[in-house]
């Protein structure tokens, strides 16, 4: 069994409609090295074929679309490095940087990409998701960017994503790694359509009746308007919408994690999400705040640098270790987090996560 199955639907014109199907339901079609390999060869050759005019990326099972990055891989390979006091597995650094030139890609891409994200969206999965120009959601659908509980941070392009969302929401959700449902996905951009979870297969048949043209500009006209009329859920609450508009002080670390703590008692969803962000990692917290405030002033291409960066500074500290040994591999949540809490971080540490380690970097082609 492939774990990435593709197919291609043959349209009129002779016109073809490309599908990935992420295949791994064991582990919530979490993405391994091998899969953003699989996917970013097949979109580069899709890419350079004229008869193929979309794309379409699904996940397989009913319960995930995608729940992120295979997290046990990258803690295995992080802990024989650590254990031999240097690098002999690389795989989390070329994981890293793969997975993040495929959502580069798929910000990029030519053709119009429609995502199907349907239950668990998250990390990695939120990656491809948040790059694609269709972004469908289900009343199933729980999209995250929980790094705060791992000791990671919000990464795969997670910082654009919080860019281009309104900053009060951008600083809760990466704060806190709260779950949002389908109606705050659309409220805060993370999603741009919806469909009935059980009658999400009709977008695969929308998309195949459509004179689609090989021109990007009409193309996309003619899938935002079908996907319109694609059988439409009831869909839960908002519970973003309890998160007030504030001037966010992305500069300010102590003002920005008392802001959302002093949100306590708001409501039980936004209380857990202050629960997270006190059990979770300090250094995390941290990073996501000079995140914030280092994206602002970037383009797609510096922010993914950003990103791998920190990424590759996550892999060499401790802390993005002990979070998943606490969280997935001895499930005792009972993580020792380098600062014990948010008063103790000391910000020179975070700051030390923006800093190259290389002499050149890695992503330096990108937007070039």
């Amino acid at each position: 069994m492939t774990s990435v199955a593709f197919t291609e639907h043959r349209l009129s014109d002779d016109n073809v409609l490309a599908q990935a199907e992420l295949n791994v339901e064991s582990t919530l079609n979490s993405l391994s090295l091998e899969m953003v390999r699989l996917l970013d060869d097949a979109l580069r050759g899709w890419m350079d074929r004229e008869e193929v005019v979309a794309v379409l990326i699904t996940g397989a099972g009913n319960r995930a679309f995608c729940a992120g990055g295979d997290i046990q891989a990258l803690y295995h390979a992080i802990t024989a490095n650590h254990e031999a006091g240097e690098v002999v597995d690389d795989y989390p650094f070329r994981f890293f940087e793969e997975e993040y030139r495929l959502d580069y890609l798929l910000h990029v891409y030519p053709k119009p990409v429609v995502t199907l994200g349907h239950g668990v969206v998250m990390g990695g999965g939120l990656g491809i998701f948040g790059a694609s120009k269709f972004r469908i959601v289900t009343e199933r659908s729980r999209l995250a960017v929980p790094e705060i509980t791992i000791g990671l941070f919000p990464d795969a392009g997670a910082s654009w994503t919080l860019k281009n969302m309104q900053s009060h929401y951008a600083a809760f959700l990466g704060l806190t790694g709260s779950h949002v449902n389908a109606n705050d996905a659309l409220i805060a951009g993370m999603a741009s359509h919806t469909v009935a979870h059980d009658e999400r297969e009709s977008v695969l048949g929308l998309l195949r009746s459509l004179p689609l043209t090989g021109k990007a500009d009409t193309d996309t006209g003619l899938i935002d308007e079908a996907l319109g009329t694609c059988p439409q859920p009831e869909l839960p609450d908002s519970e973003l919408a309890l998160v007030p508009d504030r001037d966010v002080d992305a500069s300010d670390f102590a003002a920005e994690t008392a802001a959302v703590s002093a949100l306590e008692g708001t409501s039980d969803w936004i209380d857990r999400g202050i629960g997270n962000l006190r059990a979770g990692c300090p250094t995390t917290a941290g990073i996501v705040v000079e995140q914030l405030r280092r994206v602002a002033d970037m383009d797609l291409a510096e922010s993914f640098k950003m990103e791998l960066t920190v990424a590759t500074h996550c892999a060499h500290n401790r802390d993005f270790r002990e979070g998943v040994r606490a969280l997935l591999i001895e499930k005792d949540n009972k993580p020792a987090w380098q600062f014990g809490d948010l008063e103790h971080l000391e910000w020179q540490h975070v700051l030390n996560h923006f800093e190259d380690p290389w002499s050149e970097h890695p992503l330096a082609d990108l937007g070039a």
